[in-house]
């Protein structure tokens, strides 16, 4: 329940010739020692509760205080399950390529010519940031924070300026940008 997803094994970078690559995933601030802490004060304060409810002669609430201990924990369940998102963002000479993993071993992904990407902030409330090139666009990272948007996109495009002014393309100077395969 706890575990992130293992990349797999055509996403594992053993390699350095990445501008940028980057993994992201939703942050849990509760976790596995905290987790059984608070189900288990939850669960003593539902017993007593009930408990307490049972001895004066309404045992039918007593099944109550076990349906929401069931509830709650259902509902961290759904949160660790939703956590196991995963998202992988690689720059190379020629490509910006994102891989989205979802929490069921799904994979989707996108794969933009770098010298044409534009990278732009989402709106505050939503986060994150939208990737596009040519009509396409992808939106990453909605589960980040607005200083680890800012962060990232920062990154993002401090390496997609440092590719084009490897290669400045036809600006007649340099060499030419790489093409895709």
């Amino acid at each position: 329940m706890f575990d992130r997803p293992r990349l797999p094994k055509s996403l594992r970078s053993g390699e350095d010739k990445f501008l940028f690559d980057a993994v992201l995933f939703p942050h849990r601030s509760l976790g596995p020692r905290g987790f059984w802490i608070v189900m288990s004060l939850v669960a003593l304060v539902s017993f007593v509760a009930g408990l307490a409810f049972f001895l004066i002669g309404a045992w039918p609430v007593l099944g109550f205080f076990g349906l929401d201990v069931a509830l709650i924990y259902g509902a961290f369940r759904m949160s660790y399950h939703a956590a196991r998102l995963t998202e992988v963002i690689r720059l190379d000479e020629t490509n910006l390529q994102v891989w989205r993993i979802s929490p069921r071993g799904r994979i989707q992904d996108w794969s933009f010519p770098a010298f044409w990407v534009q990278v732009r902030r989402a709106s505050s409330e939503s986060g994150g940031l939208v990737i596009s090139s040519h009509g396409n666009h992808v939106r990453i990272g909605s589960y980040l924070m607005g200083d680890e948007s800012e962060a990232l996109a920062t990154s993002l495009e401090a390496a997609l300026g440092k590719l084009k002014s490897i290669y400045p393309g036809n600006s007649g100077s340099g060499a030419a940008a790489p093409q895709s395969p």
